[in-house]
């Protein structure tokens, strides 16, 4: 007889595990991500880059107002606003090279519409304008940018 109750309690055993698994009864649902608030940082900081970017955006307008400023970007280009203007456009035309911002956007799909028409790609993958490979500037040019930034940052209103 226990040899009989041994073989009922582990048949029952398979058995209810069977039909939970066909049912999904006791599946786990699947976790979301949240993207509320958690993703941002605290709300004095988001206070302080709504008010940057404000800022960054007046800079935008005052230089190229000066012709200084020419985006192949969309939105603005904090580097090129903060080292007084870049023509980004010209820079794509002399396929010499752009700075890092432009760089990043147009392999992120930010670039402008004037700009998307022109871009494609080579075979080994790599983003092109007008068929030439974009590169970013020269470690040269960049510091004669990272140098004028500072001069900016230096000077007396």
């Amino acid at each position: 007889m226990a040899v009989f109750h041994n073989f009922f309690c582990g048949a029952s055993l398979v058995g209810f595990g069977y039909l939970f698994g066909a049912f999904n009864s006791l599946e786990s649902q699947p976790m979301q991500a949240q993207v509320e608030d958690q993703d941002l940082p605290s709300k004095e900081a988001v206070k302080k880059i709504k008010t940057v970017q404000s800022e960054l955006k007046g800079a935008m307008s005052i230089l190229q107002g000066e012709n200084r400023y020419r985006a192949a970007i969309q939105n603005y280009n904090a580097f090129a606003i903060s080292v007084g203007g870049i023509d980004a456009i010209r820079d794509l035309e002399s396929g010499r090279g752009v700075d890092p911002e432009t760089f990043a956007g147009l392999y992120a799909d930010q670039a402008t519409d004037e700009v998307a028409q022109d871009l494609g790609r080579d075979e080994q993958g790599r983003l092109t304008y007008k068929g030439r490979v974009i590169r970013m500037y020269s470690t040269a040019r960049l510091k004669k940018h990272f140098e004028l930034r500072k001069k900016i940052e230096d000077a007396r209103n």
